[in-house]
C-alpha cells in the first residue's frame, strides 16, 4: 500500500511560487501593501510602526555623518574648535576650512542626494519596475548634455544661475523623446525603460563631442564634474540648488496618492478614476526636475537613484507617503558619506564621489537583474 506524499509546507510554496517583480500578480500585491490593504497585518502593522523611527534614526545617522563631515579632512579640526568655527569664532583657517570649504559642499551633497533618489523612488513607482532610475532611463544623461552644453558655450553676460534650468531643459527634453519613441497606443513600462537606456547612450555621445569642441580647460573641468562630484561648491551652488530641491521635492510628497495609483495595472489605475497618462507624465515631469537640479551642480553621480529607493522600501513598504521622504534621506546619506570617504580615504587626492558611489551601484543594479531577469521585458 502506497504512502500518499505529505504536502508541501505552506511557507515553502508561497516562497517558490512567488510571482516576480513585473508580473501582474506581484503589481498588484505591491500596490495592494502601498494602499494598505491585504496581504499581511502583521506587515502593515510593522510599517505602521516603524513610520517614524526610520526617519528619525536616518536623520541621526545623517547629522553624525555630517559632524563627521565637518571634522575630518586633510586638516582635522577637534569638534570644540569645529563648533566654535561654525559659529563665526576661533581661528581664521578653521572658520575658512569650515564655514566656506565644507560646510557648503556638505549641503549640496544631501541636496543632490536626496534629489536623485526621490527621482528614482518616483520613477520605479510609475514604471512599476526596480531597474528604473533617472541614470538609467535618459534622464541624468539629458541633463549632463545640456549642463556640458551650457558651461561650453554660455555667453560672458549669463549667470551661472540659470545652469539647474538649462539642465533640466535637457532632462526634460530627453524624457519627451524616450516617452514619444516608447509610445505604441500606450506605455509599456518595461519598453520605455529599454528606450530610455538607448537614448542616454546618444546623450553620452553627444556630450563627448561638446567636449571636444571646448578649450582643454573646459573640457578637463567638465569631464571631471560628468563623473559625479561636488568638490569646490560654494554657497552660491547651495543658493543655486536649494530652491528647486525644494519645490520639487514638495511637489514629489504632495503626489504621495497618486503614486499609489499607479503602482496598480493601468486598467485598475483607470477603474478607480486616475487619468493614467497624465498623471505619469506628470510625476516624470518631477523626476526630471529632481534629476535636472542635482545633475547641474553635482554632476552625474550614478546610481543613487537606483539604491537609494530599495533601501527605503526595504524599511517602510512601499506605500509613498513614507517611501518618498525615506528615500531623500537614504540618498542624502548615501552621498554624503561615499563623499567623506572619496575626500579623506585617499589624501592628498580628491576622488569624485560618483566613482564610489557607481563602484557600489553597478553591482547591484546586476543583482537586481539577475533577480528580475523573468519579469524584464
Amino acid at each position: 500500500m502506497s504512502r500518499r506524499p505529505s504536502p508541501k509546507p505552506a511557507a515553502e510554496d508561497s516562497r517558490h511560487d512567488a510571482p516576480p517583480f513585473g508580473s501582474p500578480d506581484r503589481r498588484t500585491d505591491f500596490a495592494a501593501r502601498a494602499a494598505g490593504g491585504p496581504p499581511g497585518s502583521s506587515w502593515r502593522d510593522r510599517a505602521r510602526s516603524s513610520a517614524w523611527m526610520w526617519p528619525l534614526l536616518l536623520g541621526s545617522a545623517l547629522l553624525v555623518a555630517g559632524i563627521a563631515y565637518l571634522l575630518l579632512g586633510e586638516t582635522y579640526i577637534r569638534p570644540s574648535l569645529m563648533l566654535r568655527a561654525l559659529g563665526g569664532a576661533g581661528a581664521a583657517e578653521h572658520v575658512v576650512i569650515v564655514r566656506e570649504f565644507r560646510l557648503p559642499r556638505l549641503v549640496v551633497a544631501a541636496l543632490a542626494g536626496a534629489a536623485l533618489s526621490a527621482a528614482g523612488a518616483l520613477l520605479q513607482g510609475v514604471f512599476r519596475n526596480p531597474l528604473a532610475a533617472p541614470d538609467l532611463v535618459g534622464i541624468t544623461g539629458g541633463a549632463a548634455a545640456a549642463a556640458a552644453a551650457f558651461l561650453t558655450f554660455r555667453p560672458p553676460g549669463v549667470s551661472i544661475h540659470w545652469l539647474p534650468a538649462a539642465a533640466m531643459a535637457g532632462a526634460a527634453l530627453l524624457a519627451v523623446l524616450v516617452y514619444a519613441a516608447a509610445w505604441r497606443r500606450g506605455i509599456e513600462p518595461g519598453r520605455l525603460i529599454l528606450v530610455g537606456i538607448g537614448i542616454g547612450a546618444l546623450s553620452s555621445a553627444f556630450t563627448s563631442a561638446i567636449l571636444l569642441l571646448s578649450s582643454v580647460y573646459t573640457a578637463t573641468d567638465a569631464y571631471i564634474w560628468l563623473t559625479g562630484t561636488v568638490y569646490g561648491t560654494s554657497w552660491q551652488h547651495v543658493f543655486t540648488l536649494l530652491p528647486w530641491t525644494a519645490l520639487f521635492l514638495l511637489l514629489a510628497l504632495r503626489s504621495g496618492r497618486t503614486l499609489n495609483v499607479l503602482m496598480l495595472s493601468d486598467e485598475s489605475a483607470a477603474g478607480v478614476g486616475s487619468h493614467v497618462e497624465r498623471s505619469r507624465r506628470g510625476l516624470i515631469a518631477i523626476s526630471v526636475g529632481l534629476a535636472g537640479s542635482a545633475v547641474a551642480i553635482g554632476g552625474s553621480i550614478g546610481f543613487v537613484g537606483l539604491i537609494g529607493p530599495h533601501l527605503a522600501r526595504q524599511l517602510v513598504g512601499p506605500a509613498a507617503s513614507r517611501l518618498l521622504p525615506v528615500s531623500a534621506l537614504c540618498g542624502a546619506l548615501i552621498v554624503v558619506l561615499a563623499d567623506l570617504v572619496a575626500r579623506t580615504a585617499f589624501l592628498p587626492y580628491d576622488v569624485p564621489v560618483g566613482v564610489f558611489t557607481s563602484a557600489v551601484g553597478a553591482p547591484f543594479f546586476l543583482y537586481l537583474l539577475y533577480r528580475n531577469r523573468r519579469s524584464v521585458r
